[in-house]
């Protein structure tokens, strides 16, 4: 779906963001996918594509595979917001949708 957004990830160690400065803590918190004690991001956040940024929807129309790798799960309208279940592949991600 974004074919620009074929790099691999780069995983974090959580002990190590916690080091970071809080406005860097912060990026990893919103945009990376969290695994246990890591995170997975880009490997600079100044490369975060469309992917990045899909809102959250208990019934979404994008997916990931296990690759992370974003695909529609149906037709998207013009216009229409593109969402995916957080929770389908992050355990960081959940924590945002309260």
């Amino acid at each position: 779906m974004f074919p620009e957004d074929d790099d691999d990830l780069v995983w974090v160690e959580a002990a190590n963001v916690k080091s970071l400065p809080r406005e860097i803590r912060k990026l990893y918190e919103d945009f990376a996918i969290k695994k246990g004690a890591r995170y997975g991001c880009p490997d600079n956040f100044n490369h975060l594509t469309p992917a990045w940024f899909l809102n959250h929807s208990e019934t979404p129309n994008v997916a990931s595979d296990g690759e992370y790798r974003f695909y529609a799960l149906k037709k998207i309208k013009k216009g229409e917001e593109l969402t995916v279940n957080y929770q389908t592949y992050s355990e960081l991600q959940g924590r945002h949708l309260k």
